[in-house]
């Protein structure tokens, strides 16, 4: 059984996020791809996160009726960071040694792994997943291997896959609603509709 974890703020969700998680289970032949919304991110700033609250359900409006993609609010209802490590050690448990886990991150994050929250040991329970848009440039592998072992820097190199290019970003998103523009065609329609019923991202 093999299973897809897509963390983040999304701060909101948009095409871009669904588009690269759906690439990434084609190729890996994923059962499921799991969303999973972040409540407290440990490497980005929370002032302009909307309410949890909404970011789940614009989540819920963008992925309804798709059979790949389900919901979890497993951080949401934890406090405390939202560490990766005790996500996917949750879902190890929920699922059982019959699931395989994958752990999606950005390509840029690949870099910064040294950083997370005992890293060493996220990679051991999981399958760390980057996904490379064309024209990205695979950061130096020395800094990973002064803090990670040879064999799991191979495990993160293998796990390097092809994604394509979308360049929507969730801060271009809310700058475009701030300054009054339009964000069609940005994310989808329902999540577009419930960002302009509810006012969010009016201000930050």
């Amino acid at each position: 059984m093999l299973i897809g974890l897509f963390g983040g703020s999304f701060n909101p969700v948009h095409h871009g996020h669904l588009i690269v998680a759906r690439s990434v289970a084609e190729q890996l032949g994923l059962s499921r791809m799991i969303l999973i919304p972040a409540a407290v991110p440990p490497h980005k700033p929370v002032a302009n996160l909307a309410p949890a609250a909404d970011r789940l359900e614009m989540l819920r409006l963008a992925v309804r009726g798709e059979g790949l993609f389900e919901l979890s609010d497993a951080e949401l209802r934890r406090p405390g960071p939202s560490y990766t490590v005790t996500t996917v050690e949750q879902f190890g448990r929920d699922l059982g040694p019959a699931a395989e886990l994958h752990w999606l991150i950005g390509a840029d994050s690949l870099g910064e792994l040294v950083n997370w929250y005992q890293a060493r040991r996220l990679i051991g329970l999981c399958r760390i997943v980057t996904a490379a848009r064309p024209g990205w440039e695979q950061p130096d592998l020395g800094e990973l291997r002064e803090r990670f072992g040879p064999e799991q820097v191979e495990r993160l190199a293998a796990g390097i896959l092809p994604t394509p290019r979308i360049d929507i970003s969730a801060s271009e998103i809310r700058r475009r609603i701030r300054q009054g523009q339009s964000i069609r065609y940005l994310a989808p329609e329902p999540v577009v509709d419930y960002i302009e019923s509810r006012r969010l991202y009016r201000a930050e």
